[in-house]
């Protein structure tokens, strides 16, 4: 636990204003300055001649601990000597509040309070960025659920500490990597709020001083904080169990032939596109293309970190309205694709376990491009679990047994899908199968004639270009439905 000081240090005829962070427990002082040393060891008193002894004052905040009162240790002046470093080492079991808090005692909430305005990011003085990263943070921690967080870090630190821990071995590695998980969330949104009050105390040490290097320093961290900050918004939105999983997406055209089977084929493309964009990985897994265009349904798996949470948004019914390139009389048609979207669970962690004596497996020959060798073979797998009468499909890998090894792998997907459903004595919708969405759940239609428009349904946010839409541009709408669903 580290608490924040604030010195003068002088060197020649020369006073600037330096930062000093001061860590009880590893007894390290980080120098934040270009003329000191970046890290001095407080067991020696001066390992670097050339840098002056620093005398300074500061006041803890002591949660009282063995009887040591609160008030004992209020202001104390100190030397960064061997004596003082040893006096706090000898102490080490007390610790700092854990709000973390200016010099002149300013929090994260205080920020909040003094209702400082949110200028734009060009706009901003140190004010208007401090105000944006405190409300930043307090979104977050609103989405993270930061109270539930705290105390969940605290019943599972009880857990992985009891001496019988590892008789169960995987329940104790589900415990270990979900402390680590939550402890690492906890502490990044800490390091955050120190960051923050840190420069604001800078900022007003550089202002007394007339500093403007320093103050320049300040405001351009406060910016990249806040750039930040802007990101880890939209990732605290996926606090989902399974959300951090990779995912399938699979898309079905509806009725109405060749036209929805092209339509549906644009959907496929779009979501390929948005998942490179990302810097997820994209395998084709199913395909069976429509009689002259397009595609009937088709699977793709995105791996990635988030692809779960970021692709349920996309679960339901897309309407596109279009005048035909099929129709020969150039009317405007309507159609419409199927979207749903399969957390794959990591770490073998299935939900099913899959009888070999409940499968029905057929194998036939692969449809559409190929080469002589896809459409020569009987090398397309389809699988049957008999008891749920769900299937899963693959006809895109060279063999028999790679085409099976993936239909297994969907259809564990989809079983354990069905379960968690079960489970939760709820079908939500990004729980949903394709058979289990009906076309009037539309979440999104798209306009290219007579005019051109992209509106989702659902959160009412609408864009006038399409062609970037369908070329991949989705996280705006992506984020606006997540955000959406959170304050829901």
């Amino acid at each position: 636990m580290s608490s924040l000081l604030l010195f003068k240090a002088s060197r020649g005829s020369r006073s600037t204003s330096r930062q000093l962070t001061l860590e009880l427990l590893s007894l390290k002082c980080c120098l934040c300055s270009s003329h000191l040393s970046d890290s001095t060891d407080l067991l020696n008193p001066n390992p670097y001649p050339q840098t002056p002894i620093i005398k300074l004052s500061f006041s803890f905040k002591i949660k009282k601990r063995d009887g040591f009162a609160k008030d004992q240790l209020k202001s104390i002046p100190w030397s960064l000597t061997g004596e003082n470093a040893r006096f706090l080492s000898s102490h080490a079991g007390y610790s700092v509040d854990d709000e973390p808090s200016t010099s002149d005692g300013l929090t994260v909430e205080g920020i909040i309070r003094n209702n400082w305005v949110v200028l734009d990011e060009s706009e901003s003085d140190w004010k208007s960025h401090a105000s944006s990263i405190a409300l930043s943070i307090q979104l977050i921690k609103k989405r993270l659920k930061w109270k539930k967080l705290i105390d969940r870090i605290e019943v599972l630190s009880a857990e992985l500490n009891k001496t019988d821990l590892w008789e169960d071995a995987v329940r104790a590695g589900n415990l270990s990597r979900e402390h680590g998980s939550l402890t690492g969330k906890m502490e990044e949104v800490k390091a955050f709020e120190q960051e923050l009050l840190e420069h604001v105390d800078m900022i007003k040490l550089a202002e007394e001083e007339n500093d403007k290097d320093l103050q320049l320093e300040s405001l351009t961290a406060l910016t990249k904080i806040r750039r930040r900050l802007k990101e880890k918004e939209l990732e605290a939105l996926l606090s989902g169990e399974h959300d951090s999983c990779s995912c399938y997406i699979e898309v079905q055209a509806g009725a109405g032939g060749t036209e929805s089977n092209d339509w549906a084929s644009m959907v496929m493309q779009m979501y390929k596109l948005w998942a490179q964009r990302r810097g997820f990985e994209v395998t084709v897994v199913d395909e069976m293309p429509g009689e002259m265009a397009g595609i009937k349904r088709a699977t793709i798996k995105v791996d990635g970190e988030n692809a779960f949470g970021y692709a349920k948004a996309e679960v339901g019914v897309h309407r596109l309205v279009r005048i035909s390139p099929f129709d020969s009389a150039k009317r405007r048609h309507t159609s419409f694709a199927a979207v749903a979207v399969i957390p794959i669970l990591g770490d073998g962690s299935t939900r099913v376990k899959i009888e070999e004596s409940d499968l029905r497996i057929e194998r036939f020959r692969a449809g559409g491009a190929g080469g002589q060798h896809v459409n020569s073979t009987e090398s397309a797998v389809r699988i049957t679990h008999v008891p749920t009468g769900i299937t899963a499909s693959c006809q895109n890998e060279r063999s028999q047994h790679q085409n099976k090894a993936s239909a297994m792998a969907v259809l564990q997907s989809r079983l354990d899908q069905l379960e968690m459903a079960r489970q939760a004595q709820m079908n939500s919708q990004h729980t949903q199968s394709l058979t289990d969405i009906s076309w009037g759940n539309q979440i999104r239609t798209y306009v290219l004639q007579p005019y051109r428009m992209v509106k989702d349904l659902r959160t009412n946010y609408e864009v006038s270009d399409p062609d970037s839409v369908l070329e991949g541009d989705l996280d705006d709408f992506i984020l606006k439905y997540l955000s959406v669903s959170f304050e829901g």
